[in-house]
């Protein structure tokens, strides 16, 4: 994931724009799971049961599913991290996940162009709609995780 601390404001394109907003989201939720113990880490803090652990899981998936054309079995259980999932493994299986979907989103001359998606019903999306969706879903995502956050140790910030 790139490293950058704000999109650049003049002089990018489109898609590089869209690109390093997204990677700014993905590196922020990838964080939010630095530090928190055991079992803290995997435990849900809201009635639904959603934990840190849980929604970098389910990003990863979300991120497969747009970009590589993966589609899980069960939505459910992406949010679910089981117990042989660590940290460590969850976080590098999203790094690596997001490795690959900058990979086809680089790869992609047109936004206009269909993304990459599993098999379903309907007109595939365009890159630039998985793009802005991406945008949405991982910034929602990063939100809980803020509050997740902040409820097991207070820290707070990006």
């Amino acid at each position: 994931m790139r490293t950058n601390t704000a999109p650049p404001h003049t002089g990018a394109d489109e898609k590089a724009v869209l690109r390093n907003v997204l990677d700014q989201l993905r590196n922020s939720i990838a964080a939010k799971v630095d530090g928190v113990p055991e079992p803290q880490v995997r435990t849900g803090g809201v009635p639904s049961g959603t934990s840190l652990l849980g929604l970098l899981k389910h990003l990863a998936s979300v991120e497969r599913f747009y970009l590589l054309g993966e589609e899980p079995a069960d939505w459910q259980a992406t949010f679910r991290p089981s117990p042989e999932d660590t940290v460590d493994g969850v976080r590098t299986d999203y790094r690596k996940t997001v490795e690959r979907a900058n990979e086809i989103i680089d790869a992609c001359p047109d936004l206009t162009l269909p993304a990459p998606r599993a098999r379903r019903r309907g007109p595939v999306p365009s890159m630039r709609w998985v793009l802005v969706h991406m945008i949405e879903e991982t910034g929602r995502h990063a939100g809980h995780a803020d509050i997740l956050r902040e409820r097991i140790d207070g820290s707070t910030g990006r």
